[in-house]
């Protein structure tokens, strides 16, 4: 299974030991970085803190590029799409409609690397975080918003719950196709439409199998008397560090040092 989204994976580690809501946070400063981020020395920048973040976390690099596999079709497509309808800077080659000019590569090249980034960056927080300590850090940052009636259980509960199975339907849907394949079904020849009418006899069982899941999840819930957060208590409760003092630090400084590049265009 090529899915890294929603997958965790254990080991002892500076990044594994650090806050859920440190994490969390984190990671939303990372893309705030990358996406202010306009020239070669902010993704330069935005890259090295990344590599040296997958060398803190100790998860094996192929695991979290694993997860690009399953986009490269649509980054390969929105790089075809920029190069083509974008025609600003020199012209590099023209023939009949189709006119590549410098400003369309440029795009296309800052978008690949953007996505990229985003996606080993948030593979990263799921990777390092268990799906109990997500749940706790997720509601923990609603908190302040339950005043005014915001469930931050609930939206923390159903978020964790849908990161937990993204590899678990990912996984069941590969069975699937294995089984269909196996009975004579054929995925891989003919146009965009007949491999999307293809598609149909793993989209039936996969929507029977995830409702299947999802009563089953209930029924367990309720078995255990589930109410929501009401009188819940934690075995465990959140506490910052040091450690987690000097990740927002060097975010902050991250954020600051990426829109001080913007500033001056590189």
């Amino acid at each position: 299974m090529n899915l890294t989204i929603g997958q965790h994976y254990p080991v002892d580690s500076v990044i594994h030991r650090l806050d859920a809501r440190t994490k969390i946070l984190a990671v939303i400063l990372y893309i705030t970085a990358v996406f202010m981020a306009k020239g070669i020395a902010g993704y330069a920048l935005c890259t090295l803190f990344l590599a040296v973040c997958t060398v803190l976390c100790r998860v094996p690099v192929g695991l979290m590029l694993r997860g690009l596999k399953n986009i490269i079709i649509i980054i390969l497509f929105t790089v075809v799409l920029n190069i083509l309808f974008i025609r600003t800077g020199r012209e590099l080659f023209s023939f009949g409609i189709i006119h590549i000019t410098t400003g369309g590569i440029a795009v296309s090249l800052r978008l690949c690397v953007r996505l990229v980034l985003l996606i080993v960056g948030s593979s990263i927080l799921t990777l390092t975080t268990s799906p109990i300590a997500l749940t706790e850090g997720i509601e923990a940052l609603l908190k302040p918003f339950k005043k005014i009636g915001v469930p931050s259980h609930e939206i923390a509960m159903m978020m964790s719950i849908a990161l937990r199975f993204i590899p678990t339907l990912a996984e069941e849907l590969d069975k699937i196709k294995k089984a269909q394949t196996a009975r004579g079904a054929d995925f891989e020849t003919g146009g965009i439409t007949a491999r999307a009418r293809s598609m149909i006899p793993l989209l039936v069982p996969l929507f029977v199998s995830s409702f299947r899941r999802a009563d089953e999840l209930a029924m367990a819930m309720e078995a255990r008397c589930y109410r929501g957060d009401v009188h819940r208590t934690r075995m465990k409760s959140l506490k910052y560090g040091r450690a987690d003092y000097a990740s927002y630090m060097l975010l902050f400084l991250l954020v600051l040092a990426v829109f001080v590049l913007r500033k001056f265009g590189v």
